[in-house]
């Protein structure tokens, strides 16, 4: 059975432009949660490994929350990627019987092809940052051509 599509990349991506879009202020993982359609928890886990990567920063407390670190033009989609998924493979890995010829072939080529896929990936991501998600342009690159 397949199992379920990792969103975390996607709903930090959502949440970054949030705050993004609120420069300067705190907002707590509460209202943040919304948008997404998650709950407060799993926000504050994402927000919390983007915190780690110096993306952005929190404050506790009644008047806290999380802002941008940076300016939103310095934050890439790589960066966001690389704070959420570190080291992980692209594709879906597997480890084969460590007796099994044909296995440790496949799993060498898969793992060849993951480090070529995962350059790719990365290469593709750091060409858009957060601010251009927020002002569409990626929308309007891909509608003109």
């Amino acid at each position: 059975m397949a199992q379920p599509t990792n969103t975390q990349f996607a709903v930090g991506v959502h949440l970054l432009t949030l705050l993004a879009g609120s420069p300067g202020e705190w907002r707590d993982s509460q209202s943040l949660a919304v948008s997404p359609a998650t709950n407060a928890a799993h926000a504050r886990r994402i927000l919390g490994q983007l915190r780690t990567a110096g993306l952005v920063r929190s404050q506790p407390g009644p008047r806290g929350g999380w802002m941008l670190e940076h300016d939103a033009e310095r934050i890439d989609l790589a960066m966001v990627w690389l704070a959420l998924n570190g080291e992980d493979p692209v594709l879906g890995m597997h480890v084969p019987q460590p007796d099994c010829p044909a296995g440790r072939r496949v799993h060498h080529s898969l793992l060849a092809l993951d480090r070529r896929a995962r350059r790719a990936l990365l290469s593709e991501l750091a060409r858009t940052t957060i601010a251009e998600v927020l002002r569409e342009d990626i929308a309007l690159a891909v509608e003109g051509g």
